[in-house]
Protein backbone atom coordinates (compact mmCIF):
# COMPACT_ATOMS: atom_id res chain seq x y z
CA UNK A 1 0.00 0.00 0.00
CA UNK A 2 1.88 3.24 1.36
CA UNK A 3 4.76 3.19 3.71
CA UNK A 4 3.81 6.46 4.84
CA UNK A 5 0.16 5.19 5.70
CA UNK A 6 1.45 1.89 7.43
CA UNK A 7 3.91 4.70 9.80
CA UNK A 8 1.14 6.87 10.77
CA UNK A 9 -1.69 3.64 11.17
CA UNK A 10 1.01 1.77 13.70
CA UNK A 11 1.66 5.47 15.57
CA UNK A 12 -2.36 5.40 16.11
CA UNK A 13 -2.60 1.74 16.71
CA UNK A 14 -0.34 2.62 19.58
CA UNK A 15 -1.60 5.66 20.74
CA UNK A 16 -4.89 4.32 21.19
CA UNK A 17 -4.31 1.52 22.87
CA UNK A 18 -1.95 3.75 25.02
CA UNK A 19 -5.22 6.28 25.72
CA UNK A 20 -7.43 3.48 26.17
CA UNK A 21 -4.96 2.32 29.21
CA UNK A 22 -4.94 6.22 30.91
CA UNK A 23 -8.84 6.63 30.68
CA UNK A 24 -8.88 3.24 32.80
CA UNK A 25 -6.13 4.75 35.17
CA UNK A 26 -8.17 7.91 35.29
CA UNK A 27 -11.46 6.95 36.08
CA UNK A 28 -9.47 5.28 39.72
CA UNK A 29 -8.54 8.99 40.06
CA UNK A 30 -9.52 12.15 42.11
CA UNK A 31 -8.68 15.37 42.28
CA UNK A 32 -5.59 16.89 40.82
CA UNK A 33 -4.02 13.48 39.76
CA UNK A 34 -7.38 12.96 37.88
CA UNK A 35 -6.73 16.42 36.52
CA UNK A 36 -3.31 15.70 34.98
CA UNK A 37 -4.14 12.20 33.88
CA UNK A 38 -7.50 13.53 31.74
CA UNK A 39 -4.89 16.75 30.26
CA UNK A 40 -2.63 13.93 29.49
CA UNK A 41 -5.18 12.11 27.42
CA UNK A 42 -6.82 15.57 25.80
CA UNK A 43 -3.36 15.89 24.54
CA UNK A 44 -2.89 12.24 23.29
CA UNK A 45 -6.53 12.99 21.54
CA UNK A 46 -5.19 16.08 19.67
CA UNK A 47 -2.30 13.95 18.40
CA UNK A 48 -4.65 10.70 17.40
CA UNK A 49 -6.66 13.27 15.33
CA UNK A 50 -3.90 15.04 13.63
CA UNK A 51 -2.51 11.16 13.03
CA UNK A 52 -5.90 10.53 11.66
CA UNK A 53 -5.90 13.75 9.16
CA UNK A 54 -2.74 12.59 7.94
CA UNK A 55 -3.21 9.59 6.67
CA UNK A 56 -6.73 10.56 5.39
CA UNK A 57 -4.33 13.31 3.14
CA UNK A 58 -1.87 10.26 2.32
CA UNK A 59 -4.78 7.77 1.66
CA UNK A 60 -6.96 10.27 -0.60
CA UNK A 61 -3.62 11.00 -2.85
CA UNK A 62 -3.24 7.14 -3.59
CA UNK A 63 -4.60 5.27 -6.52
CA UNK A 64 -8.27 5.05 -6.57
CA UNK A 65 -8.23 0.70 -6.11
CA UNK A 66 -5.85 1.78 -2.80
CA UNK A 67 -7.59 4.75 -1.64
CA UNK A 68 -10.72 2.73 -0.87
CA UNK A 69 -8.92 -0.03 1.57
CA UNK A 70 -7.47 2.70 3.38
CA UNK A 71 -10.45 4.67 3.53
CA UNK A 72 -12.80 2.23 5.04
CA UNK A 73 -9.79 1.70 7.51
CA UNK A 74 -9.89 4.84 8.78
CA UNK A 75 -14.05 5.36 8.91
CA UNK A 76 -13.07 2.22 12.16
CA UNK A 77 -10.09 4.85 13.71
CA UNK A 78 -12.65 7.99 13.53
CA UNK A 79 -14.93 5.58 15.35
CA UNK A 80 -12.43 4.32 17.94
CA UNK A 81 -10.97 7.64 18.09
CA UNK A 82 -15.13 8.82 19.14
CA UNK A 83 -15.35 6.20 22.03
CA UNK A 84 -11.92 8.18 23.62
CA UNK A 85 -13.79 11.71 23.41
CA UNK A 86 -16.96 9.87 25.06
CA UNK A 87 -14.57 8.26 27.29
CA UNK A 88 -13.06 11.67 28.34
CA UNK A 89 -16.49 14.00 28.27
CA UNK A 90 -17.34 11.31 31.45
CA UNK A 91 -14.00 11.58 33.17
CA UNK A 92 -14.59 15.32 33.19
CA UNK A 93 -18.32 15.74 33.94
CA UNK A 94 -18.44 17.99 37.07
CA UNK A 95 -21.91 16.86 37.79
CA UNK A 96 -20.97 13.19 38.88
CA UNK A 97 -21.13 12.64 42.48
CA UNK A 98 -19.21 9.60 44.08
CA UNK A 99 -21.30 7.30 43.35
CA UNK A 100 -22.13 8.01 39.83
CA UNK A 101 -18.53 7.87 39.20
CA UNK A 102 -18.36 4.11 41.05
CA UNK A 103 -21.00 3.37 38.99
CA UNK A 104 -19.36 4.33 35.95
CA UNK A 105 -16.47 3.09 36.56
CA UNK A 106 -18.15 -0.15 37.09
CA UNK A 107 -21.07 -0.77 34.37
CA UNK A 108 -20.38 1.89 32.02
CA UNK A 109 -16.54 2.88 31.49
CA UNK A 110 -15.95 -0.48 31.56
CA UNK A 111 -18.54 -1.01 28.97
CA UNK A 112 -17.30 1.09 26.96
CA UNK A 113 -13.49 -0.04 27.46
CA UNK A 114 -14.60 -3.71 26.61
CA UNK A 115 -16.52 -2.14 23.24
CA UNK A 116 -13.25 -0.18 22.42
CA UNK A 117 -11.42 -3.62 23.03
CA UNK A 118 -13.82 -5.32 20.80
CA UNK A 119 -13.82 -2.74 18.46
CA UNK A 120 -9.53 -2.53 18.59
CA UNK A 121 -10.14 -6.33 17.83
CA UNK A 122 -12.59 -5.75 14.70
CA UNK A 123 -10.21 -2.72 13.64
CA UNK A 124 -7.56 -5.17 13.48
CA UNK A 125 -9.26 -8.21 12.37
CA UNK A 126 -10.07 -5.74 9.73
CA UNK A 127 -6.81 -4.29 9.01
CA UNK A 128 -5.81 -7.85 7.99
CA UNK A 129 -8.79 -8.55 5.98
CA UNK A 130 -8.48 -5.54 4.09
CA UNK A 131 -4.37 -6.06 3.90
CA UNK A 132 -4.99 -9.64 2.21
CA UNK A 133 -7.43 -8.00 -0.58
CA UNK A 134 -4.86 -5.40 -1.08
CA UNK A 135 -2.50 -8.11 -1.90
CA UNK A 136 -5.20 -9.92 -4.00
CA UNK A 137 -4.74 -6.28 -5.78
CA UNK A 138 -1.38 -6.03 -5.88
CA UNK A 139 -1.00 -9.52 -7.63
CA UNK A 140 -4.30 -8.93 -10.01
CA UNK A 141 -2.04 -5.68 -11.39
CA UNK A 142 1.26 -7.86 -11.35
CA UNK A 143 -0.27 -10.34 -13.34
CA UNK A 144 -2.25 -7.48 -15.64
CA UNK A 145 1.30 -5.99 -16.03
CA UNK A 146 3.00 -9.63 -16.94
CA UNK A 147 0.64 -9.85 -19.69
CA UNK A 148 1.16 -6.79 -21.21
CA UNK A 149 4.70 -7.25 -21.13
CA UNK A 150 4.07 -10.63 -22.89
CA UNK A 151 1.41 -8.87 -25.37
CA UNK A 152 3.77 -6.16 -25.90
CA UNK A 153 6.90 -9.00 -26.74
CA UNK A 154 4.33 -10.53 -29.04
CA UNK A 155 3.64 -7.49 -31.01
CA UNK A 156 7.37 -6.67 -31.09
CA UNK A 157 8.26 -10.18 -32.59
CA UNK A 158 5.38 -10.09 -35.13
CA UNK A 159 6.76 -6.49 -36.23
CA UNK A 160 9.95 -8.45 -37.06
CA UNK A 161 9.24 -10.82 -38.61
CA UNK A 162 6.63 -8.10 -40.72
CA UNK A 163 10.00 -6.61 -41.47
CA UNK A 164 11.76 -9.31 -42.73
CA UNK A 165 9.15 -10.41 -44.53
CA UNK A 166 9.14 -6.92 -46.49
CA UNK A 167 12.59 -7.34 -46.79
CA UNK A 168 12.33 -10.55 -48.50
CA UNK A 169 9.50 -9.44 -50.71
CA UNK A 170 12.23 -6.16 -51.92
CA UNK A 171 15.06 -8.65 -52.89
CA UNK A 172 12.66 -10.74 -54.14
CA UNK A 173 11.41 -7.86 -56.28
CA UNK A 174 15.05 -6.67 -56.67
CA UNK A 175 15.92 -10.37 -58.49
CA UNK A 176 13.06 -9.99 -60.80
CA UNK A 177 13.98 -6.89 -61.83
CA UNK A 178 17.70 -8.10 -62.44
CA UNK A 179 16.18 -11.25 -64.60
CA UNK A 180 14.49 -9.27 -66.20
CA UNK A 181 17.61 -6.82 -67.71
CA UNK A 182 19.63 -10.33 -67.81
CA UNK A 183 16.95 -11.58 -70.16
CA UNK A 184 16.66 -8.29 -72.38
CA UNK A 185 20.44 -8.46 -72.28
CA UNK A 186 20.43 -11.93 -73.39
CA UNK A 187 17.95 -11.12 -76.25
CA UNK A 188 20.00 -8.49 -77.96
CA UNK A 189 22.80 -10.62 -77.88
CA UNK A 190 20.85 -13.34 -79.61
CA UNK A 191 19.78 -10.60 -82.25
CA UNK A 192 23.15 -9.27 -82.52
CA UNK A 193 24.53 -12.66 -83.62
CA UNK A 194 22.14 -13.46 -85.84
CA UNK A 195 22.39 -10.38 -87.50
CA UNK A 196 26.49 -10.84 -87.52
CA UNK A 197 25.51 -14.52 -88.96
CA UNK A 198 23.84 -13.14 -91.85
CA UNK A 199 26.36 -10.86 -92.27
CA UNK A 200 29.12 -13.33 -92.01
CA UNK A 201 27.07 -15.62 -94.79
CA UNK A 202 26.67 -12.86 -96.93
CA UNK A 203 30.48 -12.29 -97.35
CA UNK A 204 31.03 -15.54 -97.61
CA UNK A 205 28.80 -16.02 -100.47
CA UNK A 206 30.29 -12.91 -102.30
CA UNK A 207 33.73 -14.81 -102.02
CA UNK A 208 32.67 -17.95 -103.13
CA UNK A 209 31.37 -15.79 -106.49
CA UNK A 210 34.37 -14.07 -106.67
CA UNK A 211 36.48 -16.74 -106.61
CA UNK A 212 34.14 -18.90 -108.77
CA UNK A 213 34.18 -15.69 -111.62
CA UNK A 214 37.82 -15.81 -110.93
CA UNK A 215 38.21 -19.54 -111.81
CA UNK A 216 36.16 -19.30 -114.94
CA UNK A 217 37.27 -16.40 -116.73
CA UNK A 218 41.40 -18.28 -116.30
CA UNK A 219 40.10 -21.24 -117.76
CA UNK A 220 38.19 -19.29 -120.64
Amino acid sequence: MSEVFDGYERQYCELSANLSKKCTAAGTLDGERKKQKVSEIKTGIDEAESLIRKMDLEARALQPNVKVVLLAKLREYKSDLNNLKTEVKRLVSGNLNASARDELLESGMANTLTASADQRSRLMFSTERLNKTSDRIKDGRRTMLETEELGVSILQDLHSQRQSLLHAHNTLDGVDDNVGKSKKILTNMARRMSKNKWIIGSIIAVLVIAILLILYFKLT
